[in-house]
């Protein structure tokens, strides 16, 4: 493919001679017009509108199914299982938006009689920000990408949508594509309200640089999104990146978890590892592990079990060739051993690996132990006790997510780790494994930098609306003048603060 943008709205599909920016601008501008128009739906509209994309994209999921699998190599399990993921979540912001969740009311109401000063009556709700840009995943066709999760958030939040499609899979995001343009029209939508463009690295951070957007969401490499955040900040009219970039996962094994089935606990480490050829960004990618006996049991089955394990084909052929780099800095790093390596199964299906390195690595600034390896590999660092492993948890950067496994018998150093692993990542486990997100509304799918550009954001579950809105108060405006949801009367019995009291 070529970096010539295609874009495709409700209204055409426009491919071949227009230049990157002429698409580009085309797609901005249509959003910007629709602007108005969209963010004025009522609740009900708008979610009848996220209903109707998931109607749409159901009705087309066995050819969606089939180029999803021929792009990405990915399972048809996997694959169908995303199309569920993906109406599922759309469903899901359909929900909040039809109870009014998503307008964030907070009411104060007037103390005319309060001493010594009155206080004036004040009330206030969230706003959509404006058309959004919003890049696809590579290793999510469906979830993180066309229709996925940053695109159905910002259309709950009241947001046209610009999609740049993932060149991994562009005949899967234009399918979904026209399945949600059918939508916008169906459900008698503005056709600025979706638009889709497929082109390279130029389309994008031209998509960025474009005025007309107001916001961007983005999950990918640290590279992509350093890009994206610079380009943004460099406006004239700086704009908010909700960029998920990097995160190594790290796993903290107590030796109480090591008392029970330790072949078991090895097998179930592996089988994250290697899962969709370790192509999660919830990856475990490093583990530490106590010394002693028991961890040298963990490490033997680990090795046995990943040593059985054959390579899976990766996304792109470039995926392929970063994990060969990024195994082989390992492999060169003196003091870094292989623990155990499964077989490869073809060029582009590497051989999952398991590292062991030493604790000192951790505190090097270039350290390769800490580079996230995209794809199936980890490594294992041993510690000898709480005391020598809070320290190392401290040098790590900002995380995704962070999991503990113990048992009763380790609760108090346990309980030493919370506080370290609430300010390095956004999801905290206990005796799970990282892989697998759970869309709903107590999910954060993110966390402090580098793991995602904005640490108080989630790009998973009901918070994500609010990436994409802004807070307005309104003070003494007449009831007359009070947009719905932060009248007296609204329709949804939408909580107001009293004195910092909460009432129905």
């Amino acid at each position: 493919m070529t970096d010539q943008a295609t874009s495709i709205t409700a209204s055409s599909i426009v491919a071949g001679t227009d230049s990157d920016r002429a698409d580009v601008a085309a797609a901005t501008t249509a959003a910007a017009e629709a602007f108005g128009a969209y963010r004025a739906t009522s609740p009900e509209e708008r979610s009848a509108f996220l209903e109707a994309v998931a109607g749409e994209i159901e009705a087309d999921k066995d050819a969606i199914i089939r180029e999803a699998v021929r792009e990405s190599g990915l399972p048809e399990g996997r694959i169908t299982g995303e199309v569920g993921r993906t109406t599922g979540q759309l469903r899901m912001f359909a929900a909040v938006v039809r109870q009014g969740d998503h307008l964030g009311v907070r009411i104060d109401p007037a103390m005319p009689d309060r001493a010594p000063l009155p206080r004036a009556d004040i009330r206030q709700r969230m706003v959509p920000l404006g058309p959004v840009a919003v890049f696809g995943a590579s290793n999510f066709p469906l979830a993180f990408s066309t229709a996925g999760g940053d695109t159905a958030s910002a259309l709950a939040a009241g947001c046209p949508v610009v999609v740049k499609g993932h060149p991994a899979h562009p005949v899967t995001g234009t399918l979904v594509a026209r399945a949600i343009t059918r939508a916008v029209e169906k459900s008698g939508l503005p056709a600025g309200t979706f638009s889709f463009v497929l082109g390279g690295i130029e389309t994008g951070q031209e998509l960025v640089r474009d005025p007309r957007i107001a916001a961007v969401g983005f999950t990918g490499s640290r590279g992509g999104g350093h890009a994206l955040v610079e380009a943004a900040a460099a406006r004239q009219v700086p704009i908010p990146v909700y960029a998920e970039m990097s995160s190594i996962n790290p796993v903290v094994v107590l030796p109480g978890a090591l008392d029970g089935d330790v072949d078991a606990l090895a097998t179930a480490y592996v089988g994250s590892l290697t899962l969709g050829a370790g192509q999660f960004c919830t990856n475990p990618g490093l583990l530490f592990l106590p010394s002693g006996e028991q961890g040298d049991a963990f490490l033997r089955a680990a090795g046995t079990a990943i040593g059985a394990a054959s390579g899976q084909p990766m996304l792109t052929p470039g995926i392929a060739e970063a994990y060969a780099s990024g195994t082989a800095s390992l492999s060169g790093t003196e003091g870094i051993r292989l623990v155990g390596q499964g077989t490869a199964a073809g060029e582009h299906a590497p051989a999952p690996a398991i590292w062991e390195a030493p604790a000192e690595l951790l505190a090097l600034d270039d350290s390769t132990v800490t580079d996230e390896v995209f794809g199936a590999s980890g490594v294992v660092v041993r510690f000898d006790g709480v005391a020598d492993l809070l320290p190392r948890l401290e040098d790590l950067e900002g995380q995704l997510t962070a999991t503990v496994h113990a048992t009763d018998a380790d609760t108090q150093d346990a309980a030493a780790l919370l506080p370290v692993l609430e300010l390095k990542a956004g999801r905290i486990l206990v005796n799970g494994w990282p892989t697998g997100v759970e869309v709903g509304h107590a999910m954060v799918h993110g966390g402090p930098f580098p793991a995602t550009s904005d640490s108080r954001t989630t790009s998973v579950g009901s918070l994500a609306i609010e990436r994409f809105q802004r807070p307005v108060a309104y003070q003494d405006v007449p009831a007359a003048l009070l947009p719905l949801a932060v009248r007296d009367d609204n329709p949804w019995g939408l909580l107001r603060r009293i004195d910092g009291t909460l009432e129905p």
